[in-house]
């Protein structure tokens, strides 16, 4: 029999694209589902962009480029550094991977050896812990709630930290509660990691431009640049361009950590797409009108969709996110209803999916970002589906029976 390593085995399916699958397959079946589940802009690619990469094709562009991905794209991102956040990086410190996601992938199978601790403010993306676990380091999650803004604060990471700690992440914009850190707040975050030299800091920016309120976005490496030689920050071009498809996320960090990535990206991947690279370089210094619009887009969606909340009170949006774009929503008063088939919904993943089975409207339970009782709808999508879907989470509560 094929046996799977163990690593391998007790490793879980990314929760949010498990429940995205499972909401395409209804849809294959001819049934009207509303997937709310993943975070993708559902607008396309800038034609600029797409523009750049036939041109790179046409023009024979489709060969290897080195692990760290094509000088040009490099500078490129050097530039955006300089211009966006103030800070100064070299392109022995730039790298680049088939998507944020496999550059933390990368960056961790780069320095945690078996035990090494990873702090973890939660609530926090999906795969954080998993590709933690995967490269046998431990995720210590820290619980940030609703009173202290789902943001980690200076007591909760001292107490946090122990002589195992190698890094700690920390996502602003952040996924899924759209929390962003003042400079204030990373200034504090930043005291507190004075006293502990050897802890590595990852901050995941991906959500960077996506800015919903008046809260302006600070770079944690703009905030502490003391902490900039060990310090890696994680950015794409997937979710400010429309790009989730080409498959192409950037890092900055000190230049030995760069050069064990990168190593790691040659028995790999190799590097990210050629063409791929192409597309990213002309985002980043092409005409920034399509980010602009795109965030003008995500606010005003957040503001119609707040107004249609009122008619779902059982959701409650005690933070209005100052970034991304999803609502983290409080299920607490659906916990212990039953639905008519007799079942109780017992936890936010029941809740979820109920709103899958009877509102054919595809969520994410908090528990799969560490943090319960809440469900994340993404509004990345056409405000009249969520409005929509809403009537139908209306409707289907209404069905419910006092448990």
């Amino acid at each position: 029999m094929l046996k799977l390593s163990q690593k391998v085995e007790s490793l879980p399916s990314s929760p949010s694209m498990a429940i995205s699958s499972q909401a395409k397959k209804m849809k294959s079946e001819g049934i009207d589902v509303i997937d709310l589940s993943i975070g993708e802009p559902d607008f396309n690619t800038p034609e600029h962009i797409i523009d750049a990469a036939m041109a790179a094709a046409k023009a024979g562009a489709t060969k290897y480029t080195v692990p760290a991905g094509n000088e040009s794209l490099r500078k490129a991102i050097a530039q955006k550094f300089k211009q966006d956040n103030e800070l100064d990086y070299t392109v022995a410190e730039i790298t680049t991977g088939v998507g944020a996601k496999q550059l933390i992938f990368n960056a961790f199978m780069a320095t945690l050896e078996s035990g090494d601790e990873v702090v973890v403010p939660t609530p926090c993306w999906v795969s954080y812990g998993d590709i933690v676990a995967l490269h046998g380091g431990v995720p210590v999650y820290v619980p940030c709630s609703e009173a202290v803004g789902f943001k980690l604060t200076p007591e909760a990471l001292r107490q946090s930290i122990t002589a195992k700690t190698r890094w700690l992440i920390i996502n602003s914009p952040g996924n899924p509660t759209g929390a962003v850190y003042s400079r204030a707040e990373l200034e504090a975050l930043g005291e507190v990691l004075q006293d502990f030299p050897e802890v590595l800091v990852m901050s995941d920016e991906i959500y960077e431009h996506i800015i919903l309120t008046g809260v302006p976005f600070v770079s944690f490496a703009q905030a502490c640049p003391y902490l900039k030689d060990r310090m890696l920050i994680i950015n794409g071009v997937s979710k400010s361009y429309a790009m989730t498809g080409w498959r192409l996320g950037y890092a900055a960090g000190p230049e030995k950590l760069i050069g064990g990535m990168n190593k790691l990206e040659s028995q790999s991947c190799t590097s990210a797409t050629s063409v791929a690279q192409a597309a990213a370089q002309a985002a980043l210094l092409g005409d920034q009108d399509c980010v602009r619009q795109a965030r003008q887009t995500f606010v005003d969606r957040l503001a119609t969709i707040r107004s249609e909340l009122a008619i779902v009170p059982e959701l409650t949006l005690s933070s209005v996110p100052d970034g991304a774009f999803y609502l983290f929503l409080g299920c607490q008063s659906l916990i212990g209803r039953r639905t008519a088939e007799g079942k109780v919904l017992d936890s936010d993943a029941a809740v979820s999916g109920f709103l899958l089975n009877a509102a054919k409207v595809a969520t994410v339970p908090g528990a799969a970002f560490g943090m319960s009782p809440y469900v994340r709808l993404s509004f990345a999508t056409d405000p009249a589906l969520v409005v929509k879907a809403l009537k139908n989470i209306r409707s289907a509560i209404d069905g419910l029976a006092q448990g």
